[in-house]
């Protein structure tokens, strides 16, 4: 009954320090209430026990004693809160564009830059446990990996499954927004979002990038645009009669494109030169893209004083009534 009980007035209790001064004061009162006399011998007393009145006469001042504390509880005002919580989670719907050209395996990141990506990828999915996510792959043309799903462990497999040379090479970066937008333009939370990563310049495919942003643009998607490479050259892995040698490629990335296709899109560019830089970045996106939580709260307040009350008034009545009848005193 008393669950979440609290009290509007803790201060009462204090009245609460007068019971053992009044049990002080009754003990003293006792021994100096009866006349004393000296005699030399109890002989002459009959040995009775003492009768259940005697005892029944202690009882009534206890019980006078809780009735005083069960008005002092009363007089603090206890009180009983229920609550209730409506929570409603608004996820949001991301869409992964993930460049794997043959660019993609350059060694600058450890073991490179796709596996990297895709070990910062998972990271962040884990993480995002009330969104939709899912996954394009781009290079010469694009294609969805994973469609929008709430099954994150589904997208973690189709991801680590993700190889480069699984389609024609190149990077068209349009096209990978293009399939993205795609993808996320009939949906219905009330955040949508893309996060494209590139390596390379555009040189491939049927979109314009800028044409595919004004479109994302038009739908209210908000794009986040990624380059990963570290500044100059990168060790890259060539296969050549003598075995798999490496030659330092230069680093080429469309800063300025990926730039424009975030600022189009009320989104953010984001340049990556490490893995770790890769993971800050994600870790950044996961801050600006929560999900938005819609709480009402209510409360209710029960007064529970009147149960005290009931008792005390109880233990009063059968306090008169046992010194009016049984307990009477005759002069």
């Amino acid at each position: 009954m008393f669950e979440h009980l609290k009290f509007a007035n803790p201060e009462a209790f204090y009245l609460l320090l007068l019971i053992p001064a009044a049990i002080a004061w009754y003990w003293f009162r006792g021994s100096k209430s009866y006349p004393t006399f000296q005699i030399s011998d109890l002989s002459i007393f009959p040995k009775n026990r003492r009768r259940w009145k005697e005892y029944l006469m202690y009882s009534t001042w206890m019980m006078r004693l809780m009735v005083w504390a069960l008005l002092v509880v009363a007089l603090a005002r206890p009180q009983t809160t229920s609550s209730r919580q409506d929570v409603s989670v608004e996820g949001i719907d991301i869409i992964m564009a993930m460049d794997i050209s043959t660019s993609m395996l350059a060694e600058d990141f450890k073991p490179n830059r796709l596996e990297a990506s895709k070990d910062v990828a998972k990271d962040f999915i884990k993480g995002r446990f009330s969104d939709r996510i899912g996954l394009i792959v781009f290079s010469g043309e694009s294609f969805t990996q994973c469609p929008l799903t709430t099954d994150h462990g589904v997208l973690l497999t189709l991801i680590e499954e993700v190889k480069s040379g699984m389609i024609e090479d190149g990077t068209a970066i349009g096209d990978g927004l293009g399939t993205a937008v795609n993808r996320l333009k009939e949906s219905q939370a009330v955040s949508k979002v893309i996060i494209l990563l590139t390596d390379g310049e555009n040189n491939r495919g049927f979109i314009d990038p800028l044409s595919a942003a004004e479109i994302a643009k038009v739908f209210g998607l908000r794009v986040y645009t990624i380059g990963v490479g570290t500044i100059g050259t990168a060790p890259y892995p060539f296969d050549t009669p003598f075995g798999l040698q490496y030659q330092q490629v230069e680093v080429r990335i469309d800063e300025q494109l990926l730039g424009q296709i975030a600022d189009m899109t009320g989104g953010k560019y984001f340049r990556a030169t490490n893995k770790s830089k890769l993971e800050d970045i994600y870790r950044e996106i996961d801050q600006l893209e929560k999900s938005k939580i819609d709480v009402t709260e209510f409360k209710k307040k029960k007064e529970e004083f009147l149960p005290f009350a009931i008792a005390a008034l109880a233990i009063l009545l059968l306090d008169i009534i046992l010194s009016l009848t049984v307990l009477r005193r005759y002069p």
